[in-house]
């Protein structure tokens, strides 16, 4: 299984050949993709590289993480995938192309229907309940 990296603080235009040399003078078979803005074509400063072993990904995060090239200090990381950084896609009209993720979309209206709570609150309103019970005095 490939392990992916991130590769990070890249300037805008730069020689892949010469970064993808410089990733191949570290560990062997190393693919390096570099992610430019759709707009302009420049690099947006980032990319991904992929390699087989994760030896060879803890030794070019090692040697690399910190590294001057082309003037900026290279950022090299173990990539999270995007589910797990649990943030949004900002991309238009992505939302749920291909996937199937049940929705966790609260729907408010002006009027409740229902005489239930908000299930946002719901664990809070339990909370204050109990606080109340507590607190009444017999008499």
């Amino acid at each position: 299984m490939s392990v992916r990296l991130y590769v990070g603080n890249l300037p805008s235009s730069f020689d892949v050949a010469e970064l993808e040399g410089l990733l191949a003078g570290v560990a062997e078979g190393v693919k390096f993709k570099p992610v430019h803005d759709r707009e302009t074509g420049t690099c947006r400063g980032f990319g991904f590289a992929s390699v087989e072993d994760p030896k060879q990904a803890e030794t070019l995060i090692a040697q690399l993480n910190g590294r001057e090239f082309a003037g900026q200090t290279l950022r090299v990381e173990l990539s999270e995938r995007r589910d797990s950084r649990g943030g949004t896609d900002r991309r238009a009209g992505s939302a749920a192309v291909g996937r199937n993720r049940p929705s966790t979309k609260v729907v408010h209206a002006d009027q409740n229907e229902s005489e239930a709570p908000d299930p946002r609150w719901a664990d809070e309103l339990a909370k204050l309940k109990s606080l109340l019970a507590s607190q009444k005095v017999g008499v």
